[in-house]
Parts: C-alpha cells; structure tokens; sequence
C-alpha cells in the first residue's frame, strides 16, 4: 500500500512540475502581456496544487498535512486574484490585447472586441493620454 501511495504522490509531484515548466515556456512563447499572465496564472496555480497534493500524500504527521492545506488555499485564493489585478491595471494603463486579424471571422468595424452581449469590452482605455495619465498618477477613475 506504501508504494502504491508512492508512485501516486510522485506522479503528482512531476504532473505539478510539468504543469510549471509548461506555464514558464508560455512566458516567453505567448504574444502580448495578457496571454502571457493567463499562461503563468493557470500553470502556475495548478502546478503549485498538483505538488502540494502530492506533498500531503508524502505527510506524515497531521501539523504537516495542515499547513500544506493552508498553503493550497493561499495559493489558490492569491494566485488568481493577482493575475486579475495585473491585467485590470494594464487595461487601465492602456494596454491592448495582441489582436490578430488574420484568421478572425468576426466583423468588428469599430476596433474593439465585443463580449457575448455584443458590448464593447475595451471601450475608453485605449486612449494614449489616459494611459499617460494613469502612468503619471494623474487618472481619476472611471464611473461606470
């Protein structure tokens, strides 16, 4: 029974590293800012969880197993929260989406991507002065 929990644990622990070398190839592979942060952010938190998973299995006493359950929820909590911090400031600041027309079959005559409900998604950011705004620490929040 010991080894069976073994061999699970360790293929955990290499399916977490996997997942984590993968997400670091998306840095450098990915286009733009924001593929870049979903790459890291998705990698990155199912990486982490596959290893402290595997982690617990190797645990042998409860105030280990504990605080590898608080690190899991801390990472969870943490990791997609600051990935959608980071991309909401470069919104703010200005900062497009890679958009490549080449293949797209969508019509979008007025330059900006629309969700599901056919509403502008990056309406107002695109203007280069607000970003320079924001970057000075001169912009006021938008009221939406």
């Amino acid at each position: 029974m010991e080894l069976l929990l073994d061999i699970f644990s360790w293929a955990l622990l290499l399916a977490g590293g996997f997942f984590i070398v993968v997400g670091s190839l998306g840095l450098v592979r990915m286009p733009d800012f924001f593929t870049r942060v979903h790459a890291a952010s998705i990698t990155d938190t199912l990486g982490a969880g596959l290893i402290v998973v595997g982690l617990l299995l190797q645990s042998p006493h409860w105030l280990g197993s504990v605080k590898l359950i608080l690190i899991m929820a801390f990472l969870i909590l943490t990791g997609p929260t600051a990935t959608h911090a980071l991309a909401k400031a470069a919104l703010h600041a200005g900062l497009r989406p890679h958009n490549d027309d080449s293949g797209d079959d969508n019509d979008d005559s007025d330059g900006d991507s629309d969700d599901a409900d056919g509403q502008s998604i990056g309406q107002g950011y695109g203007d280069s002065q607000g970003a320079r705004d924001f970057a000075n620490g001169d912009a006021v929040p938008r009221e939406d």
